[in-house]
């Protein structure tokens, strides 16, 4: 038996694919090493763009506990200067505290709810590729076997097995500082919180904005305080002592990293709450993007196509979109109507973002370290960003809304993601993102009659669902929608473009049935 896809790695990105196959109809296998989901906390949330993705697939409210749209931020943190993005007109960036583990939770039961086949305890040992799919090995529970698929994905991380023996490179930049190490505790006794919400520690006269990255003149200091019974507390420090990498962190040497960086004494005692949250360390910082995304039928997304220093959190919100932008792509290939060269521009697309935070997660990373050089250029960058269009760009860069894919439309909404709106429908009001559920392509017809798109979309309605309905302030007077929420096309009003529309149509979903 052959399959149709392959999906090695059952982290969220991983999952997060196999839905968005799922619900184009292809039924994937997922591959994991694990005998059962890891309770290791890794992600502590979800930043950017991908917040809004996540809402057009009904899966925002069961990650925040809030319903309706994600909403801004008021505060973020670039580099340990604090985005004070209450300033802006049009915040972009959105954020929501969520453990990794809750994260692949919600992701796996969508994924059996859809019929999505997981296999735990399955490690791939090798893969052969031919002209019409992949032969992969693994080994499981019951030994050695052998599977063929269509097309096989790597989404098994930093360390990627499916990367290194499809021989794609992963060049970058591997930095032995700064040290990383972080915990979860019990508040720890002596901490006080300020009418400013800021936190004071015992001995230390700096105020510390939880949240947030703070620079010392020693390294960087991080408190969050996730609930009365557990607060999560982090340091990073640059050119210290050697320290043995295999030997767990304790919370012994979290206490001096934080007498070395704040000044202050603290007693430590692990978190009395649902975890487990072990103590980690990371030594150094691993920068390194794959010479490609594809290799024939071998494919790779999030951590197996990228890894880079995690400030800021940009790590989910790249590799859940690489999997959107993969998913209906992909599954117009095996369902036969891609049209040439769309399963290519996965690469073309998504490398070039993955560039993009290989760039900023690593100036970040300098912008934290120490040194009076460090010092003048953050004193420059402050002065920056204390001018709103410079905080706005900023703000963009982190929340990624600044991604524009090539569709050759001059209509400025085309390439970007699409805004959130409220649309007048038949059937009553209803968010844009409440439409995009079923992950199909949207054409929306917000002209009041005058473009008459489904007839002009008649010859695709196999594959693109058309709706008409009415806003209040229009941005467009139609909209093509790709299943990853960017718009393929868009026209104003009074342009009805039936040529542009036809070649949006033909270059993204294929060309017409009769």
């Amino acid at each position: 038996m052959t399959n149709d896809v392959v999906i090695v790695g059952a982290g969220p990105v991983g999952l997060f694919l196999a839905c968005e196959l799922a619900l184009a109809g292809v039924q994937p296998v997922v591959l994991d090493r694990l005998p059962a989901r890891s309770g290791e906390q890794k992600a502590n949330g979800l930043v950017g763009q991908v917040l809004r993705l996540l809402d057009h697939r009904g899966l925002y409210e069961s990650l925040s506990g809030a319903p309706g749209a994600p909403r801004p931020v008021p505060r973020f943190v670039f580099g340990a200067f604090p985005l004070e993005l209450h300033r802006l007109d049009a915040n972009p960036l959105h954020a929501v505290p969520v453990p990794q583990h809750r994260i692949e939770e919600v992701l796996e039961e969508r994924a059996l709810d859809l019929g999505v086949t997981v296999r735990r305890g399955h490690e791939v040992t090798g893969l052969t590729q031919d002209a019409t799919g992949v032969t992969v090995d693994v080994h499981g529970p019951d030994g050695a076997e052998r599977l063929r698929t269509r097309y096989l994905v790597g989404a098994d991380g930093g360390r990627s097995t499916v990367r290194k023996l499809a021989g794609i490179g992963f060049p970058g930049i591997t930095s032995p500082d700064p040290v990383s190490r972080i915990a979860h505790v019990l508040p720890p006794e002596g901490i006080r919180i300020t009418d400013d919400g800021d936190v004071l520690l015992p001995g230390c006269p700096t105020p510390f904005r939880p949240y947030t990255h703070t620079r010392t003149d020693h390294g960087v200091f991080v408190i969050v305080p996730f609930n009365p019974d557990a607060v999560m507390i982090a340091t990073l420090e640059w050119g210290g002592q050697p320290v043995d990498q295999q030997a767990p962190l304790t919370l012994d040497e979290l206490r001096a990293s934080i007498r070395r960086v704040t000044g202050a004494d603290l007693e430590l005692a692990p978190a009395r709450t649902t975890g487990p949250f072990t103590p980690r360390r990371t030594v150094g910082h691993n920068t390194r993007l794959a010479e490609r995304y594809r290799d024939g039928r071998v494919l790779l997304v999030g951590d197996a196509a990228h890894v880079h220093a995690a400030t800021g959190g940009p790590g989910l919100n790249l590799g859940l979109q690489d999997a959107a932008n993969l998913g209906w792509k992909l599954a117009a290939d095996v369902h036969g109507w891609a049209p040439p060269g769309l399963l290519d521009s996965y690469q073309h697309e998504r490398h070039p973002v993955g560039e993009r935070v290989f760039m900023h997660s690593q100036a970040q990373i300098a912008l934290m370290s120490p040194g009076p050089g460090i010092t003048a250029l953050r004193a420059l960058v402050g002065e920056l960003l204390s001018h709103d269009d410079n905080l706005a760009r900023i703000a963009a860069l982190m929340a990624g809304s600044d991604v524009r894919h090539d569709t050759d439309c001059p209509h400025p909404l085309a390439g970007g993601f699409v805004p959130e709106l409220t649309l007048g429908t038949a059937g009553g009001a209803v968010r844009l993102a409440e439409l995009a559920r079923t992950a199909r392509p949207l054409l929306i017809d917000l002209s009041g009659g005058g473009l008459d798109p489904a007839d002009r979309a008649a010859g695709w309605k196999d594959r693109v669902d058309v709706v008409t309905a009415d806003c209040a302030q229009p941005p467009a007077a139609a909209l093509l929608l790709r299943p990853d929420g960017y718009v393929a096309w868009a026209c104003a009003p009074g342009d009805s473009d039936p040529e542009g529309l036809d070649r949006a149509l033909r270059r993204w979903f294929g060309g017409p049935r009769d």
